[in-house]
């Protein structure tokens, strides 16, 4: 059933990360392999859903809330340490003692309303879609993923990794990924696989700044700065592509690179990172970024605008950065006119990440 490379994985780390706890000794190598059975379970799932026709998808997803004035329906469960979803179902004053479930709650509750705010979209599918979260996954797991149907948050070692749902921007980079998978739904290899990543990225760090009010300037561009213990690291940079960490202990440095240029050719297998998705993203991010910068203000009122009907609307899943350029460049030229601030700026961001 399932012969493309759609969306094996979406987890938040990436392998580049995660392949090298098994070099450490910090880490003990059963708690390793157990890491990397988890994520195999996570990627059939999300193999299967993903090449399901839409129809069958929805029949197998939780039912949809449908009030006469859309809102956000979101379910909290708790696996308890263990491995099976979603785990039991919390109540409101549960929710209220369990810092993790309130932080999950809040991210959740930010990413909804983002959306139908700025898009008039009521969830993940756009028909009200129940956000299902299931918190406290597994004894140490070091991941958060939108599995195709749910999100799953693990509670980190302790060592290296916080709570995988200390950072708002991880919490709606994954939910973007359910957004995507309803859209373009980008087939998870090369390009189109660094493309899906790179949405992810955009929207989660937008949700952080629209929940903190901020605007481009003030705004770190950072993905993942609280789940990494230690003051100077994160997952990601957009403004600075390859330099979200340095001279890290367990992984040295950050290797996404920001231009086309510097663009890494990787095998499409598992340990290629199915040709290199979570290191190129880097150059559509830093085309985002530095588009945003140039637009100035509020990125959800500019770039962002120009991203989601891209996504929603002109992008497929073999889609590459190329037709990802023009798509964007053709969308602010629609929405903000020709040789508007956007469609300039749109432009520069590309050109900026030499993407021809």
């Amino acid at each position: 059933m399932c012969t493309s490379f759609r969306n094996p994985v979406q987890c938040i780390l990436p392998p580049y990360i995660s392949n090298k706890f098994k070099k450490t000794k910090d880490v003990p190598l059963a708690e390793s392999l157990d890491n990397d059975l988890r994520n195999y379970r996570f990627r059939s799932d999300r193999m299967f859903f993903s090449a399901m026709p839409k129809a069958n998808m929805e029949m197998m997803l939780v039912s949809k809330a449908k009030p006469a004035k859309p809102r956000a329906s979101i379910e909290l469960y708790h696996v308890g340490h263990k491995y099976s979803l979603p785990g039991k179902r919390m109540k409101t004053t549960e929710i209220a003692k369990d810092k993790d479930a309130k932080n999950v709650l809040n991210g959740t509750k930010q990413t909804w309303n983002f959306y139908y705010s700025i898009f008039k979209r009521n969830s993940l599918d756009g028909d009200g879609l129940t956000l299902v979260n299931s918190i406290h996954y597994g004894k140490k797991y070091k991941n958060a993923m939108w599995n195709g149907r749910q999100m799953v948050f693990g509670d980190g070692d302790k060592k290296v990794f916080g709570s995988f749902t200390l950072d708002i921007d991880i919490i709606a980079h994954e939910l973007a990924h359910g957004v995507t998978q309803y859209a373009a739904n980008f087939d998870y290899e090369n390009q189109p696989g660094a493309l899906n990543e790179s949405f992810s990225d955009v929207f989660g760090i937008m949700v952080k700044q629209f929940a903190l009010k901020q605007n481009v300037e003030q705004s770190n561009w950072l993905i993942g700065e609280n789940i990494m213990l230690g003051d100077s690291y994160a997952l990601r940079s957009l403004a600075a592509p390859g330099t979200a960490f340095k001279d890290h202990p367990s992984w040295g440095d950050d290797p996404q690179p920001a231009t086309m240029d510097k663009y890494l050719h990787f095998p499409n297998t598992e340990k290629g990172d199915w040709g290199g998705v979570h290191y190129n993203s880097g150059i559509p991010n830093f085309a985002f970024y530095t588009a945003a910068m140039e637009a100035g203000g509020f990125a959800w009122e500019t770039v962002g605008k120009v991203w989601y009907a891209a996504l929603t609307e002109s992008l497929n899943n073999r889609s590459d950065f190329a037709e990802a350029k023009n798509a964007t460049i053709s969308q602010a030229r629609k929405l903000f006119g020709q040789n508007s601030k956007v469609h300039k700026a749109v432009t520069r961001g590309w050109k900026a990440a030499k993407v021809k």
